[in-house]
């Protein structure tokens, strides 16, 4: 496996700054946000490390001379807004920097989009299955027309009380996965995988590694802490944030042992990408860089990385 991070978490840094973070660190790869250059909707998004709209020949080509100096791949190109957004102008434009952030990821020899499917979050599951198809199908052949590949991760963004009460991707489960793949048969669609957001579910993340092998694009390593005092007071349906927090690798209830073994032993060799959103670390860059730095020491001890050029 390839030792990532999703770059996000770096907003106040330039794109030479995280890859020369990541080189300096003993990382290989990064996930690298790609959002359009606007005011952010929520945390994490709105980070533009790479700018689509401006990527001409010049700037591709500086791109790959600067990581091929400093060792270090982009595994991804990230972009993750709601693609079921009930607001069809929105939609459009999320659509149309989608097939942007697609073809920025063609140019730069990377071939992989990490996304959401989206969900209207008023509608039912199968209600946004037959959305999905529409949205969807065109997408896929676009992105198979000029070979790119999409990783969904499995996140509900149901956090917060704007995206109640049924969230904005519903990509989010085994069930769900059988029924997309089922009307969305590409072989360019495959998962970006996952483990905390089943934690708080209460769902098992180790069976599905097995099953869905062949779907597992690209992988997360981000914890989860569960307080079940405080569920326990306010239920299920309540606010998720408001029964769990975001942690670091090693400070949730992951297994970090078995998923890592998990996805050893089904063969997988693609990137593994550190997601930080975790508020304990937030207050300064050094705390940010400490997360990452700590998050790749404590995953070390599950597999031993290969390093850069190796």
């Amino acid at each position: 496996m390839k030792q990532g991070f999703v770059t996000a978490v770096m907003a106040q840094y330039s794109f030479e700054e995280v890859v020369d973070f990541a080189s300096e660190n003993g990382f290989t790869c990064i996930e690298v946000a790609c959002w359009p250059r606007e005011k952010a909707e929520r945390r994490y998004a709105g980070v533009t490390h790479i700018d689509v709209d401006e990527l001409d020949d010049k700037k591709v080509r500086y791109i790959l001379d600067y990581c091929m100096i400093k060792k270090i791949e982009i595994s991804a190109l990230a972009y993750y807004p709601n693609l079921l957004e009930p607001d069809l102008e929105k939609r459009t434009q999320y659509i149309a920097h989608l097939k942007k952030v697609m073809i920025a990821s063609k140019k730069l020899n990377v071939n992989m989009v990490t996304t959401f499917i989206g969900r209207v979050p008023t509608l039912s599951v199968s209600e946004n299955l037959e959305i999905v198809e529409e949205v969807w199908q065109p997408l896929l052949e676009f992105a198979e027309e000029i070979g790119v590949r999409i990783a969904i991760e499995n996140c509900p963004m149901l956090f917060t009380e704007d995206e109640w009460p049924g969230g904005k991707n519903i990509a989010t489960s085994p069930f769900i996965w059988r029924e997309l793949f089922e009307k969305l048969p590409s072989p360019n669609l495959g998962l970006n995988y996952d483990p905390s957001h089943f934690v708080w579910q209460e769902m098992d993340y180790i069976k599905p590694i097995y099953e869905f092998k062949d779907k597992i694009f690209h992988v997360h390593y981000k914890d989860i802490k569960l307080d079940r005092n405080a569920r326990s007071e306010m239920g299920i349906l309540a606010a998720p944030l408001s029964y769990m927090t975001p942690r670091i690798p090693g400070h949730g209830d992951v297994n970090w042992g078995q998923y890592i073994a998990a996805l050893l032993e089904i063969g997988y060799s693609g990137p593994a990408c550190i997601e930080i959103e975790d508020k304990a670390f937030e207050s300064g860059k050094e705390d940010i860089e400490n997360a990452l730095k700590i998050s790749r020491q404590y995953l070390k001890q599950f597999i031993n990385y290969p390093e850069k050029g190796k």
